[in-house]
This record gives C-alpha cells, sequence and structure tokens, in this order.
C-alpha cells in the first residue's frame, strides 16, 4: 500500500500536539524527587533546570509567578522534590516539567502524606464553607491554646493588650512540637468544647496559634486527629501556625485562618480606637438626637400651651365678642350702603316719573305746537314770497321771449300750407298759399314770386 493511501499520516506539530494532549491527560499534579543540574535563572525571574537521577534526567521550567513560594535558594547538586505537571515543548518536540512547588527532598515523605491527608479530609468536606461557624464580631472572651513559652502567646497578648484590653482571655498551654504535640491541643481543643456546651465556661472563639517552623516543626497541626477534633468543635477556631507562606491542614480546617499569630489576635478582637471613635460619634450623635427630640417636645409644649390659652372659655367669649361686634359694624355698613342706593334709585324714579307727567307732557307738546305753528306761518310767507318773485322773473323771461312780444313790435310770422314758420324763400315757390300771423290777428297770400336776396 502506497503512503498518499495512508490515512494515519501526522504532520510534526500536529504530532506533538497529539503527543502533548496524552502527556496533560494521562498525568495530573505528580511529585518527582532529583537532583537539580543545569540550572539556569535568566532575568525574567523564570527557573529552568533539569532534574535528574543515576540514570535519566528530565527538564523543567518554574515560572515567576510560582518561584516566589520557595523557602531556599536553588542550586546545583540539590536534591529535591517538586510538584508538577508532564507537558511538551512542543516547538522542539521536548518533553518536560511545569514545577508548581519545589521543596528540598529531605521534607519529601511528609508532603506526599500531607496532600494525601488533604485530598482525603476535603473529600469527606471538612474544609467546605458550609461547615464553617462565624467569628464574633466582639467576643465576651478568648481562649488561646498554644505554648506558654513561646514567642507567638507573648504576640497574640501584646495584640489583645493594644487592641481591646477589656476581653477576658485564657490560655490553655500546650506542646507545639513532637509526638505529644497532637495529642495534647485535641485535649484542650475537647476540653473548651465540652465546657463551653456545659455551661462551665464562657468562650466565644479559640486561637490556635504558634510560630513558624519546617514542615515537620510544624507536622502536629497536620495531623488528622486535630483536624477533627477542630471540625467538630462548638466554638469557632481561628488558627494562625507559622509564617505567612505556612500552610497546615488545621488552617484548612479552621473556621478562620489567619497568616500569622498576630494575624489571629488582630482578627478576633476589634480595635478600641475605632470602637472608641464609634462610641463618641454614637454619643455625640445620641445626644443631638436627644437635644433635637428635647427641643422638639418643648416647641411641641409651647404650641400646645399658646392653642390652649387661645381655646379657654373667656378668650373664646372676648373673641366671640369681638366677632359680634366687627359683624355688626359690618351689618350696620351693609345696611346704610343700601339705604342709600334704594334713596338714589327712589329719586331717579320721582325724576323720572316727573318728567313723564302727563300736565307737562300736554304742556310741553302745547308750546311746540305754537311753536311749530308759527314757524310754518314764516316759512308759507318765505315760501310764498320766494315763489311770487320767481314767478314775476320767470314771467318777465318769457314776455321778452315770447313771439306776441316781438309781433306788438311790428314783426310778423309767416307759415306755409303745413303751418311750419317760413324762414328761407327757398321753403316757398310762386302761386303758394302762406299764412301771415300779427300780434292783432292773421291774413292770407299767395306768393307771386320768389326773391332771393345776396348775401
Amino acid at each position: 500500500m502506497s503512503l498518499s493511501k495512508n490515512n494515519n499520516i501526522f504532520s510534526v506539530s500536529s504530532l506533538n500536539q497529539s503527543v502533548a494532549n496524552l502527556l496533560e491527560e494521562e498525568f495530573s499534579w505528580i511529585w518527582v524527587e532529583g537532583e537539580i543540574s543545569n540550572l539556569a535563572l535568566p532575568a525574567s525571574g523564570h527557573i529552568y533546570f533539569s532534574l535528574k537521577d543515576r540514570s535519566a534526567q528530565v527538564s523543567c521550567a518554574m515560572f515567576k509567578g510560582r518561584n516566589r513560594t520557595l523557602k531556599f535558594q536553588p542550586e546545583n547538586g540539590n536534591q529535591v522534590l517538586v510538584r508538577a505537571k508532564v507537558s511538551l515543548y512542543q516547538p522542539r518536540g521536548n518533553y518536560q516539567l511545569i514545577v508548581d512547588r519545589m521543596e528540598e527532598a529531605g521534607d519529601g515523605a511528609l508532603r506526599r502524606q500531607f496532600e494525601q491527608l488533604k485530598a482525603k479530609l476535603a473529600d469527606e468536606g471538612l474544609f467546605d464553607e458550609d461547615n464553617k461557624l462565624d467569628i464574633p464580631e466582639l467576643p465576651g472572651s478568648i481562649a488561646i491554646i498554644t505554648s506558654k513559652t513561646g514567642a507567638a502567646v507573648h504576640d497574640v497578648l501584646s495584640v489583645i493588650e493594644r487592641r481591646f484590653p477589656s476581653i477576658p482571655v485564657k490560655l490553655f498551654p500546650v506542646p507545639v512540637q513532637g509526638k505529644e504535640a497532637a495529642p495534647a491541643i485535641c485535649n484542650a481543643i475537647n476540653l473548651i468544647g465540652e465546657n463551653v456546651a456545659a455551661g462551665e465556661i464562657s468562650c466565644d472563639v479559640i486561637l490556635l496559634v504558634r510560630g513558624g517552623g519546617s514542615l515537620e516543626d510544624l507536622w502536629s497541626f497536620n495531623e488528622e486527629s486535630v483536624a477533627r477534633a477542630i471540625f467538630d468543635c462548638p466554638v469557632p477556631i481561628v488558627s494562625g501556625v507559622g509564617h505567612e507562606v505556612d500552610v497546615t491542614i488545621a488552617d484548612f480546617v479552621a473556621d478562620v485562618r489567619a497568616a500569622t499569630p498576630t494575624a489571629a489576635a488582630e482578627t478576633v478582637t476589634p480595635d478600641q480606637t475605632s470602637w472608641l471613635q464609634s462610641f463618641d460619634y454614637y454619643q455625640q450623635r445620641l445626644q443631638q438626637l436627644t437635644s433635637d427630640k428635647i427641643e422638639r417636645l418643648q416647641e411641641k409644649a409651647r404650641w400646645l400651651h399658646q392653642r390652649l390659652q387661645t381655646q379657654h372659655p373667656a378668650n373664646q367669649i372676648r373673641q366671640s365678642k369681638l366677632r359680634i361686634k366687627e359683624l355688626s359694624g359690618r351689618l350696620m355698613r351693609h345696611s346704610q350702603t343700601i339705604l342709600n342706593i334704594k334713596q338714589s334709585k327712589l329719586a331717579m324714579c320721582y325724576a323720572k316719573f316727573n318728567a313723564q307727567s302727563p300736565d307737562l307732557l300736554i304742556k310741553q307738546n302745547i308750546q311746540r305746537t305754537e311753536f311749530l305753528s308759527t314757524r310754518l306761518q314764516t316759512a308759507t310767507l318765505n315760501l310764498l314770497t320766494n315763489k311770487k318773485s320767481q314767478l314775476s322773473n320767470v314771467a318777465r323771461t318769457l314776455n321778452v321771449m315770447s313771439p306776441l312780444h316781438t309781433l306788438e313790435r311790428g314783426y310778423s310770422i309767416t307759415l306755409d300750407k303745413e303751418g311750419a314758420a317760413i324762414l328761407s324763400v327757398k321753403q316757398i315757390k310762386t302761386d303758394d298759399t302762406i299764412e301771415t300771423r300779427l300780434h292783432n290777428g292773421r291774413f292770407i297770400s299767395r306768393v307771386e314770386s320768389c326773391i332771393e336776396t345776396e348775401k
């Protein structure tokens, strides 16, 4: 079969990718022990090295974000225990370990035991947040479980003395290192829980603290018995074991984990300065509110007193009298105003009545008739005179223009047989009969000849 027909041919990139996926799926987080060699510390802050034993080696990388948790300075030749994931550097096809944690090899067995117990208790729910108790804001009393000779107890007491010295503190001294430490810690926790449940002692919170140390030094706080005692305790527990980078099983089970004993003490004690400032503020606020309340009540009392005085029967009678007097005055003024208006209307009606009296109207009509009669006579005479004058003028004009007046002066008018005035000899001819009118008669003539005068 030819290679071109083989469907399982990988490119180099796809092969490396598939191998990387297989490695990451097959291996989760693993612990590997070996010797450091080829150590490189570039300026980027990452750490590159090889981890080897007698017969093999593997490349490792620990990136900047994780190497800050290192508790020692790695060097070539160190025997170490690393927690890592298996990966493949695909550009070169080399598999490598991506390191998450590095410890010196002496702690390796304890670290594996720590991780196994941590996983077991986590599966049982001992770390669940739902199982954790609330820490009181101001505890009535505090129990401290620690060594009575260690620095931790002095740090805790100093913090409590500084922050809130009035809180009662009871120390339950226990060894915090060695074989006797874990049983003693369990006994102290159980003793406090039983006495609190029985009402024999008062304790609102427990501080489980000790100073820093190696994993082996802190191992009593990684015992399963201690973890279960913490989980079963009815009193909330704050753990403050070691330094900030130290983490124990007790930290996971405790209701609150503090980085150090000092931090644990600060967690359970309020700052008295802040509380005193709050008290001062609330006191001033209460005084202000009380003063405001008193002032409002006094103002209300004054108002009620004034209202009582206002509603006193004597005051009401006096107010009623003043009101009656005011209303009486208003009634008199209103009545006088109405009377004046009525009198004015009556006077107007009387004057109007007198103006419309029959005797007065008859007298006025007689006077008007006489006046009009006089005017009519005068106008008639004037009109007659004017008409006579006009008639005389017209008569004179007519007389002047009348044909009879012309005839009286010796003139005559000649008419043809049709009665029309003859104004030209061209209107007649020989043998025509014509009529001539004079001022006192007429005569009939016959034309013998027509002679036209030259112009």
